[in-house]
C-alpha cells in the first residue's frame, strides 16, 4: 500500500524537531556511502519501504488491524514523501505465533528495499522474527510485544535491531501484583498462561512480585492456545480457592476461562484478572454475560492520559475507517511508525539528482537514540536495550454485552479512579 499526500502534518514536523533530526543531508554522495551493515540505495522517486508485521487473521485480528491503521495514519501525516521519495508500507500477517513470526519476517527480510519493520503484535512472533530481520540489517520497532526477554540486558546480539514503543512486562507484572495485593485485597493467587513468551513471562513477573509483597502463590497452570475446555484446569485451581486468578492470555483462552469459571464450585469468590489481550470487541460476544466478571489490566489508554495530539488522531481514524478504534494499540502503531520515519529522515543521504542512501546500522542507531519524542502514547526515550515505552497501570471492566465495544466506555476504567 502506498500512501501519498501533499503536505506533512504539524505533528510529524513537531516530532522531527523534538528529536533533533534536522532533515536529510542534501549533499553530494555516491555508491560508496559507508555503513558497516549495508546501505539501501533508492533511485530518484523510488519509494521508502516500511514493513508491517501483525496479527491480521484469526481471533485476534482486531489487534493487528488496529495497529496497522495507526501505522497508515502516521504515514499519511508525513505527507507525499520524504525528500522526494514516496512512502510505502508492505503488510505481512505474523499471526500471533512463532511460526507466523518466522514466516512474516522471512518474507520481509527477502525484500532488501525494506528499511525497517513496525510490529509485530505479539511476543510469540517477535522472538523468532527480530533475529531474522536483523540478520538482513532490518531493525524492528515493536508495537505491542511486551515480553521481558526481548529487551533484557543479557539479550543475544541477534536482538540488537529490536526496540519497542510498548511497555515491558517486567514493569506490568510488578504493578499488577501491587494492585492485586494492595487494592483488590488478594492474599492468595494462581497464574494461568498459554505457553506464549508474553503470557508466561507476565505471569511469572506477577507471581514473583506477589510473593515479594507477602502474598501466597497457590499454583501456576499452563493451557494451550487452542484449548477450549478449561474445566479440568479450573477444577484443580478451585481446590485451593484462590483470592485471585491471573490469566493474561489471548482472546480465545480469556473467553473460555472467564465463561467456564462461572460454573466451577470453589471459584465463586475468586477475582478474575486478565490483561490487554481482552481489549478487543470479540471478547464481549465470546464471553457472553460473564464478561462483567472480568477485570482487565493495561497501560492507561484513556484519551486524557495520552498525548495532546490523540484527539486529532481519533478524528482522523474515524474519518478514514468509518468507526472508532477497534482495539487498544492503534496509537502504539502510530508511534512506532513515527519513530521509524523520523530516523529515516535523520540518516538518509540525498544526492542532487534525487538518488538516496539509507545506512542500515545508522538507521538502527537513530531509532535507538530516540529521546523526548512526544508521542500519542507518552514521551518516548529509548534505553540502550530498546525499551522506549512507559507504563501507567490501569484496570478496566466491561459493562455488559448490550453496549458496543468502545475503550473507556465498554470497557470502562475503574482504577485508578478519575
Amino acid at each position: 500500500m502506498s500512501i501519498l499526500r501533499s503536505t506533512a502534518s504539524t505533528l510529524a514536523v513537531a516530532a522531527i524537531a523534538a528529536i533533533g533530526l534536522g532533515g536529510a543531508i542534501a549533499a553530494k554522495a555516491d555508491d560508496h556511502v559507508k555503513d558497516p551493515i549495508g546501505v539501501v540505495k533508492l533511485q530518484k522517486g523510488e519509494p521508502i519501504v516500511i514493513g508491517f508485521m501483525g496479527v491480521l487473521s484469526g481471533a485476534d485480528t482486531s489487534l493487528g488491524l488496529d495497529e496497522l491503521r495507526g501505522v497508515q495514519i502516521a504515514m499519511e501525516d508525513w505527507g507525499e514523501a520524504i525528500d522526494g521519495h514516496p512512502l510505502r508500507v508492505i503488510e505481512e500477517d505474523s499471526l500471533c505465533s512463532a511460526e507466523g513470526g518466522q514466516t512474516a519476517a522471512t518474507k520481509l527480510a527477502a525484500n532488501q528495499k525494506v528499511v525497517a519493520v513496525a510490529g509485530p503484535s505479539c511476543s510469540s512472533a517477535a522472538v523468532p522474527g527480530a533475529p531474522i530481520l536483523w540478520k538482513s540489517g532490518i531493525p524492528m520497532v515493536g508495537i505491542s510485544p511486551t515480553s521481558p526477554v526481548l529487551t533484557a540486558a543479557d539479550r543475544p546480539a541477534d536482538y540488537d535491531g529490536f526496540t519497542r514503543v510498548v511497555w515491558n512486562d517486567s514493569w506490568a507484572g510488578k504493578l499488577t501484583a501491587e494492585w492485586a495485593y494492595n487494592v483488590a485485597g488478594a492474599k492468595t493467587t494462581v497464574g494461568i498462561h498459554d505457553g506464549s513468551p508474553y503470557a508466561e513471562g507476565l505471569v511469572q513477573a506477577y507471581l514473583d512480585s506477589f510473593t515479594a509483597l507477602g502474598g501466597k502463590v497457590l499454583g501456576k497452570e499452563a493451557v494451550s492456545p487452542t484449548d477450549t475446555d478449561m474445566r479440568p484446569v479450573l477444577t484443580r485451581v478451585a481446590a485451593s480457592k484462590p483470592d485471585l486468578i491471573f490469566f493474561p492470555d489471548f482472546v480465545q483462552v480469556i473467553a473460555h476461562i472467564t465463561r467456564q469459571a462461572q460454573s466451577i464450585n470453589g471459584l465463586e469468590n475468586s477475582i478474575l484478572l486478565t490483561a490487554d489481550g481482552a481489549l478487543v470487541p470479540q471478547v464481549i460476544e465470546m464471553t457472553g454475560g460473564a464478561i462483567t466478571k472480568l477485570n482487565v489490566t493495561s497501560n492507561d489508554l484513556s484519551p486524557e492520559a495520552l498525548g495532546a495530539n490523540y484527539p486529532d488522531f481519533l478524528k482522523k481514524y474515524e474519518a478514514k475507517f468509518g468507526e472508532k478504534p477497534i482495539a487498544g494499540f492503534h496509537h502504539f502503531g502510530y508511534d512506532a511508525a513515527q519513530i521509524i520515519l523520523m530516523a529515516v529522515k535523520k540518516v538518509m543521504v540525498v544526492e542532487e539528482d534525487g538518488t538516496a542512501y539509507i545506512g542500515r546500522k545508522a538507521l538502527r542507531d537513530a531509532i535507538l537514540a530516540t529521546s523526548g519524542y512526544d508521542g500519542l502514547t507518552g514521551t518516548k526515550t529509548c534505553n540502550e536495550h530498546g525499551d522506549c515505552g512507559t507504563f501507567n497501570y490501569t484496570v478496566y471492566q466491561y459493562t455488559g454485552t448490550t453496549d458496543p465495544y468502545e475503550l473507556g466506555k465498554n470497557p470502562k476504567k475503574v482504577y485508578p479512579a478519575n
